[in-house]
């Protein structure tokens, strides 16, 4: 197993049994919160794909396992590095499609391989079989495909790690977003709906640089009398209104 896997692996093992109780904030929810997107709305969303962000930065291999709490996000970052395979091995995360589509828009979970049998893979799952953190012995039928942390170092180091090797740290693409619940729909911009990547960062200067203009030229106009008017609303998962209903996690 190269050791990025094995690091990540070693780092989830010890939290077997966790189990999230009914309506709380999980462990994960509260780092990935505090520690990754500074939103409370994190705390008690689905966690799959927060504990594997958790367990990564302990193993200090998130830079090439990822920091996400959205799983299609998550799939298409592996993509952009070359890092996507139909193959399973150990210490890839395994994306899973529920109705057994095969496209990555509709994947609802993620988990950990642990150890591949012919057709059955062997993986380390969180909020499974009543929110809790498990092994899991799945065939393939339901699996979308695999992401690879090993391609991810190898596409932003130019090389594989030596066996035994300390993983050097490199660049980490989070997300900034706010994550709300199982009912927020997969977005058209790179990573989802959660997820942001560092490119986006000069489209979001140049927005603010149109607000402050637009600002200024409304000072100078008159300004019409106040009314009673009703804001588009926005759901307390972070969705507007009237979004469409897609889960993950």
């Amino acid at each position: 197993m190269d050791p990025i896997g094995d690091a990540l692996l070693k780092a989830m093992a010890p939290e077997l049994g966790y189990r999230q109780r009914d309506g709380q904030p999980t462990v994960f929810g509260r780092w990935y919160s505090a520690n990754v997107v500074r939103d409370a709305e994190y705390e008690k969303a689905p966690w799959c794909d927060m504990f594997i962000a958790w367990a990564a930065a302990k193993a200090g291999v998130a830079d090439y396992v990822g920091r996400f709490a959205w799983t299609p996000s998550h799939a298409r970052w592996f993509t952009t590095h070359g890092a996507w395979s139909r193959t399973p091995e150990p210490g890839a995360l395994v994306f899973f499609d529920w109705s057994g589509g095969g496209d990555i828009g509709g994947i609802d979970h993620v988990g950990v391989v642990e150890s591949v049998e012919g057709g059955t893979i062997h993986t380390i799952e969180a909020n499974v079989d009543g929110s809790r953190l498990k092994r899991k012995t799945r065939d393939e039928s339901k699996v979308v495909g695999y992401g690879l942390p090993r391609k991810v170092r190898e596409s932003l180091t130019g090389a594989p790690p030596a066996e035994g090797a300390p993983v050097p740290s490199g660049v980490t693409r989070i997300e900034v977003r706010p994550a709300p619940g199982p009912g927020a729909p997969a977005m058209a911009f790179g990573t989802g709906p959660y997820g942001v990547p560092a490119e986006t960062v000069p489209v979001a200067g140049l927005l603010a640089v149109l607000l402050v203009a637009t600002f200024l030229l409304t000072r100078r106009r008159p300004r019409p009398g106040a009314g009673r008017h009703r804001r588009r609303g926005r759901r307390p998962d972070g969705v507007p209104e009237g979004g469409r209903a897609a889960g993950a996690g």
